[in-house]
């Protein structure tokens, strides 16, 4: 067994390894995997770079400075009172939280209408509109805002931090009780991939009933719904894997049924995602190195290049998981709903309700009677409300940006 909190710990900044007992071994290097928070299904998790960098002014991105092991010095370094510290470099070390938060601000709270939408249109397989563009998107929330309130988009948003923290858990403990890797080195092997992508796995079986419990939260009418508990997710999830709790109908699909679906989208979310932010952080630090060599830089642009690569490089690997699964994400959210006794909101009108009465019998019949009955955009139902997560993720982004270089350059 070793601890949880290894020498050099400090919160946010750290990206070290640990040794893992049975074979698996993760070296601390400055170019490795991380894992981080994950989503369900499907996460973003596997960070691959250098440490969070603790910006210098004037030092430029990829250059010694910022390779350098941040903690270096000891326990002294750590003990500076911050407000002995100029306001420049005060707001340079505050930088990185800053622009982190308003990125997970945006991707958990401010885009949450975006994900109420996206899966009521996805299991709402009477709908004759699909939704596919923005602005249809846009016109039925104001249509739902107008007729049921504004608690009708941000319905079930407690449910979905409880998932993310079932999952964080469940990761946690799995890794600590047994050799599967919770991080991977640079140098890996298909023996810890294996082990890492097997971690994965298991931690989205724990989390299936909790989020089958949160998926109903999020797309049950406002109309018919009575006021939640703040942990009726919980009570909802553990109900479902013990077979007891709220009566549902006989064709609910067992836990077992939706076993492979939900590990499915989950490994190959967490695959994309990880596969494609490596190549962006590549990208974008390898320009930034070129463009460092060919002109120097000022300190304000050196704390952008510094911060922002990481949230631009996880913001674009998110895109293409998202966009390459959402299929996937719709049987996925289909065979999930199917016999617990579901009214939504009627997307294409946006102030009657529907009952989900399907009768699927498995993931291939799902998907042969999506393609039969609906077509083959029917896979793609509700896709405007990702452009619109995600247009607005990055308008949060940019203005972020802008505001941190406004305020920098009036300090300095």
């Amino acid at each position: 067994m070793y601890p949880r909190r290894p020498e050099g710990f400090d919160g946010l900044g750290y990206r070290g390894g640990r040794e893992e007992p049975g074979g698996f071994a993760a070296k601390p290097d400055p170019g490795h995997w991380v894992s981080t928070p994950p989503d369900i299904p499907g996460s973003r998790n596997l960070h691959w770079g250098e440490k969070t960098p603790q910006f210098v002014a004037g030092t430029p991105l990829g250059a010694p400075g910022l390779n350098e092991d941040p903690y270096a010095g000891g326990a002294g370094a750590s003990s500076v009172n911050t407000s002995d510290l100029p306001i420049s470099e005060q707001l340079n070390r505050f930088a990185g939280f800053g622009i982190g938060l308003a990125s997970l601000f945006t991707e958990n709270v401010l885009a949450h209408p975006c994900i109420v939408l996206r899966r009521q249109c996805q299991v709402n397989y009477h709908a004759k509109n699909y939704h596919l563009t923005p602005f249809t998107i846009i016109n039925i929330m104001y249509s739902i805002n107008k007729t049921q309130g504004p608690r009708a988009l941000w319905k079930g948003m407690g449910s979905t931090f409880i998932v993310q923290g079932i999952t964080l858990g469940a990761e946690g403990i799995i890794s600590e009780f047994t050799p599967l890797p919770r991080e991977l080195s640079y140098k890996w092997s298909p023996k810890q991939i294996g082990g890492h992508l097997m971690l994965k796995g298991l931690t989205y079986v724990i989390a299936m009933p909790f989020y089958s419990a949160s998926l109903i939260e999020t797309v049950q009418s406002e109309i018919i719904r009575d006021n939640p508990g703040i942990l009726d997710c919980l009570k909802e999830g553990i109900g479902r894997a013990m077979g007891f709790g709220v009566p549902h109908s006989k064709r609910l699909l067992p836990l077992l049924a939706l076993t492979f679906p939900t590990v499915l989208h989950g490994v190959l979310h967490y695959i994309i995602s990880s596969t494609v932010q490596k190549i962006v952080l590549f990208l974008l630090k390898k320009d930034n190195s070129s463009g460092l060599a060919t002109e120097p830089s000022s300190s304000v642009q050196s704390m952008l290049d510094a911060y922002f690569p990481e949230l631009i490089a996880s913001f674009a690997a998110s895109l293409c998981a998202d966009v390459m699964l959402y299929p996937l994400e719709t049987v996925l959210h289909r065979l999930h709903i199917q016999g617990t006794r579901t009214i939504i909101d009627n997307t294409d009108l946006g102030y009657e309700v529907l009952p989900i009465n399907t009768q699927y019998e498995g993931m291939r019949d799902c998907i042969n009677a999506i393609k039969r009955e609906e077509g083959m955009l029917g896979f793609y139902k509700g896709f405007g409300a990702v452009v619109v997560q995600y247009s607005l993720h990055v308008a949060v982004l940019q203005l972020t940006k802008i505001l941190y270089s406004t305020l920098l350059q009036n300090v300095s």
